[in-house]
């Protein structure tokens, strides 16, 4: 997976921006004001892809144990976060997947107001 593919895919869900909230390098994703998805430019222009990934706490251990690229999140909360090196050990399928599963995280934690506010401008 290259850096235009993980930009692209993420601004393809609904309701999804894009933000540089921290410094110049780290590019956040997020939808209803709330990050999914986070990423350094620099690790992808260096070769060292990654991306920071909310994630179910049970299901975020289980991925750690089966994965050696997948880690406790980076400068993030270890509970709920992983971080994913991407074009290693874990296919871009699957990178996907996990996008997915940290999208509908935060998707669902929003209240139903902005969900459906998120779907009305999608619609």
């Amino acid at each position: 997976m290259n850096i235009e593919t993980y930009f692209e895919y993420c601004l393809s869900k609904k309701g999804v921006t894009e933000h540089f909230p921290f410094d110049e390098d780290t590019l956040v994703f997020k939808v209803g004001g709330k990050m999914f998805a986070l990423s350094s430019l620099r690790g992808w222009e260096n070769g060292n892809p990654s991306t920071n990934l909310k994630c179910d706490p049970d299901r975020a251990e289980e991925l750690r144990a089966q994965y050696d690229d997948i880690k406790p999140g980076y400068h993030m909360s270890k509970i709920h976060w992983n971080t994913v090196d991407v074009n290693r050990d874990v296919p871009d399928s699957f990178v996907r997947e996990l996008i997915d599963h940290s999208y509908d995280l935060v998707f669902k934690s929003l209240t139903k107001k902005i969900q459906n506010e998120i779907i009305e401008l999608s619609n």
